[in-house]
């Protein structure tokens, strides 16, 4: 048993230092990065968030708000190759990612839809990115997909985000682990790494070998998002945040006077009935239902997040999202908000 000292911070624990800027205006500031790849030979370019594969999130109907902000949809993988080939002509490749497991029917699904749609993206997506059958999957995965982009995850540490990017050849590592709005497993397993902690461990390893991040989770509002790059991360995913409008799937539950949508994690009991027809009895529920209060039409959010990211690049004279990083000082704190009047 070892115990490790040092404090670790979540985006609760830190608010981020304003500095002199020469920008004049929010909206000087360019949202847009411009990608290469360790592995992939592909250069993306776009805002890099991601609507996460949640199946209330990761949905042709999010992809199609989001893609006209150059924003990618992590779609569900629990779409077939017939809903793809529905798709087929209204999908953009450079905005889109195809989820799978690690299982070969995972394998077979993959090979199929891919056969139907091209896209720039595969997101190997696990609970659990430190399997050794995680890096045998990636490795086999780019062998019979060189061009793509890789996504693969999730983990929360060093030694395992250099693996997946230097022997699993993937391109980009996802991580969080237990941070997400919908999920339990830090209560039903008592494993994981506060977010910020994690991107800014994860973000330096991968950034040493040529690799990129994903900060998976833990978004409350549009400040997290400018935490997480600041701490490092290249691309944010969220979940919670796109759901609970119009394009999430779902019916509208009137309670109390006020609508609500329900939102729920993957491993949740409700999504394994639903997706397999039972829990199985060796497993634990390791994701909570929860009912999300209806936002109405998703534009306003989207533009809601991104106008936040641009008044924080001001606030720090980031003319650029790339820039963030490097113009980012961290301040510790004990309270960030004035509650009193909520």
């Amino acid at each position: 048993m070892k115990i490790e000292n040092d404090r670790k911070l979540d985006f609760k624990d830190v608010l981020i230092r304003p500095k002199r800027s020469t920008i004049l205006s929010r909206n000087d500031v360019d949202l847009e990065r411009e990608f290469h790849f360790p592995h992939s030979p592909k250069v993306w370019k776009g805002i890099p968030i991601i609507a996460s594969n949640m199946d209330t999130t990761g949905t042709f109907e999010v992809y199609n708000v989001l893609k006209d902000y150059h924003i990618i949809t992590c779609l569900h993988k629990f779409y077939t190759k017939e809903d793809y080939l529905n798709m087929k002509d209204k999908l953009d490749k450079r905005y889109f990612m195809i989820s799978t497991g690690i299982s070969e029917q995972d394998l077979n699904r993959l090979v199929e839809i891919i056969q139907v749609v091209d896209t720039d993206f595969i997101c190997i997506d696990i609970a659990n990115g430190y399997l050794e059958s995680l890096i045998t999957f990636c490795k086999k995965v780019r062998s019979m997909f060189p061009d793509k982009i890789i996504v693969a995850g999730n983990v929360v540490s060093r030694e395992i985000t250099e693996e997946l990017i230097l022997n699993g050849r993937v391109d980009i590592v996802k991580v969080g682990i237990g941070s997400g709005a919908a999920c339990l497993t830090r209560k039903k397993t008592g494993i994981g790494i506060p977010q910020l902690s994690s991107v800014i461990e994860c973000s330096d390893a991968a950034h040493g070998v040529n690799g990129y991040i994903i900060s998976d989770g833990g978004i409350t509002c549009p400040g997290d998002v400018c935490k997480a790059f600041g701490g490092g991360s290249d691309f944010v995913m969220c979940g919670s945040i796109f759901a609970g409008h119009d394009e999430n799937p779902g019916e509208l539950i009137e309670e109390g006077g006020s609508k609500y949508k329900l939102f729920y994690g993957m491993s949740s009991s409700h999504a394994m009935k639903k997706h397999y027809g039972r829990m199985a009895n060796y497993r634990s529920s390791e994701g909570r239902v929860v009912k999300i209060k209806y936002k109405g039409g998703l534009k306003e959010t989207v533009q809601n997040y991104l106008g936040g990211i641009r008044s924080c690049c001001t606030y720090i004279n980031a003319k650029k999202i790339k820039n963030i990083p490097k113009c980012t000082t961290f301040v510790m704190v004990s309270q960030q908000l004035n509650t009193s009047l909520v």
